[in-house]
C-alpha cells in the first residue's frame, strides 16, 4: 500500500499541475505554467484506498464506482482543506467561486473529482494486471 500511495500522490500531483498549467490560459498565460503545493503529495496519496475499494465493486456500474470516489474525493477535500485552512496553509481557496462550500470544495468540480476517481481506478487496476502479466511471463 506504501507504494500505491507513492504512486497516486505522483500522479495526482501530474494531474494536478495539468489541470492548473491549462487554467493558466485564463489569464492569458500561453506558457501554461502548472503549479502544485508539497501539502498535496499525501492528499493525492490517499487515492491509494481506491484500490482495495475498486476490487470490492468491480462488479458495480461505472456511473455508481465513479460517484463513490467523487464522494469520497468532496470528504477528502473538504476535511484536508478545512485543517490546512486552520493553519493557514491551504494551497486552494475557492471562496469566489459560485458553487463553493466554505472555500474549500467547488461542487461544479464533481465531474472533474468523478473522472480523476476512475483515473485512479483504472491506474491501480493497471498496475496490478501489468504486474500480474510480467510475473507470469518470468515462471
Amino acid at each position: 500500500m506504501k507504494g500505491d500511495f507513492l504512486k497516486c500522490g505522483i500522479l495526482g500531483w501530474g494531474m494536478e499541475v495539468f489541470w492548473t498549467g491549462l487554467h493558466s490560459l485564463d489569464c492569458e498565460n500561453w506558457k501554461l505554467t502548472g503549479y502544485s503545493s508539497l501539502w498535496m503529495f499525501p492528499i493525492y496519496g490517499m487515492a491509494a484506498c481506491i484500490g482495495p475499494l475498486s476490487k470490492k465493486m468491480r462488479k458495480l456500474p461505472l456511473v455508481f464506482r465513479g460517484g463513490i470516489y467523487m464522494t469520497g474525493i468532496f470528504i477528502v477535500e473538504y476535511f484536508s482543506g478545512i485543517i490546512l485552512k486552520h493553519y493557514n496553509m491551504c494551497p486552494w481557496d475557492y471562496s469566489t467561486s459560485r458553487f463553493q462550500y466554505k472555500g474549500v470544495i467547488r461542487l461544479d468540480y464533481a465531474p472533474v473529482w468523478f473522472l480523476v476517481g476512475i483515473i485512479y481506478e483504472k491506474f491501480l487496476k493497471c498496475r496490478d494486471n501489468c504486474y500480474m502479466i510480467v510475473s507470469d511471463d518470468k515462471a
